[in-house]
């Protein structure tokens, strides 16, 4: 079947407004207004926002091991591409290229996006479910929408880059990375 493909980009992540304990990714079309949301859990979000953040976790994570694996077979993520909404659900497939074919694999949506935003490759999904289920938002929404809430028990006020520093390496090693972030992002406005 045959679909007309809408590109879209990585806004961010945010808490689901939805589902108590659940997250929202927001993806957006590249040449317009209108946002989709998709309802994640909180290791995919986490996962997601290791990468953004530019954490390096002590071990490796399901999504870096999945990149590292396609890097040592020398195959290539193309694009993930969104052709399927049903019943609150997004349907999902990655599209590789081994340099002779293009391989085809089922995947869940956030998955899919941890995925591909470690390798680099597009994001589609089909005019009919953007259509569907995207929002429109008006420009001066836009900016105020693109940005990722952070919470922490921090008080920064009363701590130095040092003090910091070590918040961030324990947020690290404890695997609290939507913490580190918010530490790390504390680390820089000092800075």
């Amino acid at each position: 079947m045959k679909y007309h493909k809408v590109k879209l980009k990585l806004v961010g992540i945010t808490f689901s407004q939805v589902q108590a304990g659940a997250y929202a990714l927001i993806l957006a079309e590249n040449e317009g207004t209108r946002r989709i949301p998709i309802i994640i859990g909180t290791h995919e979000a986490q996962s997601i926002a290791i990468f953004l953040e530019r954490l390096h976790p002590p071990r490796p994570i399901t999504h870096d091991l999945f990149i590292s694996l396609t890097n040592l077979l020398d195959i290539k993520l193309k694009e993930i591409f969104i052709y399927k909404y049903e019943e609150g659900i997004f349907f999902s497939e990655l599209i590789f290229d081994d340099g002779e074919k293009e391989i085809h694999i089922d995947a869940r949506a956030s998955d899919a996006v941890a995925i591909a935003v470690r390798a680099d490759a597009d994001i589609f999904i089909t005019e009919e479910i953007m259509s569907e289920v995207s929002i429109e938002l008006e420009e001066e929404i836009i900016e105020e929408t693109d940005a990722i809430p952070q919470k922490t028990d921090l008080a920064p006020d009363k701590m130095n880059l040092d003090d910091l520093q070590k918040s961030l390496d324990e947020a690290i090693v404890m695997e609290n990375y939507e913490k580190a972030s918010y530490i790390r992002d504390l680390i820089n406005k000092l800075k």
